[in-house]
């Protein structure tokens, strides 16, 4: 028996990175998962991956941060496999520029991505969950939101929102059997990351208590807690898995 057996989970941002191992380790527990991501072969190739230990799988392309791109996908996730029980919020971008050479298309497009994605694939659920009385929504923010970083005035804005959405609709649903809660991990070992300078890096691991990039492996553990029945009085919660980056 799996911890989400009968479960139905979508992953947005879900072919590589964090929302890969999520999507694993859900898959693995027993949920039906739908991976959501911008290029559909890849998605279907994840999809099916996940499928061979013989979980129910979907994938479908999307731009997230597109209005009638998300109303299309979900349609297409519900008909594959029935309505989202949990949906994580994962999809995200991310780039370091100096506040002074920051344009307004690339504000936006931070803001687009990381941050109306959420309220975009979150309206499509949520009604869904508050007529069955159960929901998980899982928001995938960062330990920039809480500390800040130069070069990530946008980054850091949008991550920040992520909190503050993730708070005030919580607030909204808990009593309805939706739990609405976010994960800030620290810098993951991903393809993301791994496309920001070095020498960025090696400054911050000089600070940081644990000195290293996070594993996704030691980042999805925590999006099963909140996901299953065990994660239930979690409720607005930040999660700050970050090896003392931010400790509070």
């Amino acid at each position: 028996m799996g911890k989400l057996d009968n479960r139905i989970a979508v992953v947005t941002g879900g072919v590589q990175g964090i929302g890969y191992g999520i999507a694993s380790l859900f898959a693995h527990e027993g949920a039906a998962v739908a991976v959501l991501d911008l290029d559909q072969e890849r998605c279907r190739s994840v999809a099916g991956e996940l499928g061979v230990g013989g979980a129910k799988t979907c994938g479908v392309a999307a731009d997230v941060g597109d209005e009638s791109d998300v109303k299309r996908a979900f349609a297409a996730i519900k008909e594959a496999l029935g309505e989202v029980d949990i949906l994580v919020n994962n999809a995200g971008i991310g780039a370091m520029v100096p506040f002074d050479e920051m344009t307004v298309e690339s504000w936006d497009e931070m803001m687009r991505v990381n941050l109306r994605s959420m309220f975009l694939c979150t309206r499509e659920v949520l009604p869904a969950m508050r007529r069955k009385g159960w929901g998980r929504v899982i928001n995938v923010a960062s330990q920039v939101a809480h500390r800040g970083a130069p070069g990530l005035t946008h980054y850091a804005a949008s991550k920040a929102g992520v909190l503050g959405f993730t708070r005030s609709l919580a607030y909204e649903v808990a009593r309805e059997g939706v739990t609405v809660n976010a994960l800030a991990p620290a810098s993951v070992d991903t393809p993301m990351n791994r496309a920001l300078p070095r020498s960025w890096f090696d400054g911050y691991f000089e600070q940081q208590p644990i000195g290293r990039f996070a594993r996704v492996n030691e980042i999805a553990p925590s999006a099963l807690l909140l996901a299953s029945d065990e994660g239930s009085y979690y409720v607005g919660a930040s999660m700050n898995i970050n090896g003392g980056d931010v400790m509070y």
